[in-house]
C-alpha cells in the first residue's frame, strides 16, 4: 500500500503537470505549437527547467504569453522574438549563436586546448630534464638521506 501512495506522489508531482488545463488551447496544432516553443525557453526562477515543466508563475505567465502570440497570429520564430525582446536571452534554454556570446561557445574548447598544451609541454620538459645526481653528497649525507629512505 506504501509502494502505491509513494508511485502516486511521485506521478501526481510530475512536471508534466506544470501545464494547467485552462492553459491548453482549443486548437491542437497550435497547442502542439507551443509546446514546442515552451520546450526551448527557461523558467527564469526555476534556472534550467523549461517552461512547460515548471509550476512557478513566471512559467504559467510565459506559457500564457507564449498562446497568446500564437493565437494572435505569429509564427514560432516571432513568438520567441518577442519573449526575448521583453526578457532577454537568458530566456532561451539554448542561447542563439550570435557575435555577442560567441566567447560562451569558444572559450570551452579554447581553454581546453589550451590545457592540453600546457600539460603536454610540462610533461616533454620534465621528461628530457636530467635527473641530479646524488655524486655531490657528503658521505654523512649519503648516509643520512640512506637511513631517512629505510625509515
Amino acid at each position: 500500500m506504501r509502494h502505491l501512495f509513494l508511485i502516486l506522489t511521485l506521478l501526481l508531482s510530475s512536471p508534466l503537470y506544470a501545464v494547467e488545463p485552462d492553459e491548453i488551447l482549443s486548437d491542437p496544432v497550435l497547442e502542439q505549437r507551443a509546446r514546442d516553443i515552451s520546450k526551448g525557453l527557461r523558467c527564469l526562477v526555476c534556472r534550467n527547467e523549461n517552461i512547460d515543466s515548471s509550476n512557478a508563475g513566471i512559467a504559467k505567465d510565459l506559457r500564457l504569453l507564449v498562446r497568446e502570440r500564437l493565437v494572435a497570429g505569429d509564427s514560432n520564430t516571432e513568438a520567441v522574438d518577442f519573449i526575448v525582446d521583453r526578457y532577454g536571452e537568458y530566456v532561451l534554454l539554448k542561447p542563439r549563436m550570435t557575435r555577442e556570446n560567441a566567447v560562451l561557445y569558444l572559450i570551452g574548447p579554447v581553454l581546453l586546448i589550451v590545457g592540453a598544451i600546457g600539460a603536454f609541454l610540462y610533461l616533454r620538459r620534465r621528461s628530457r630534464r636530467p635527473e641530479k645526481p646524488l655524486d655531490n653528497l657528503s658521505r654523512e649525507e649519503a648516509d643520512r638521506l640512506e637511513q631517512l629512505l629505510k625509515d
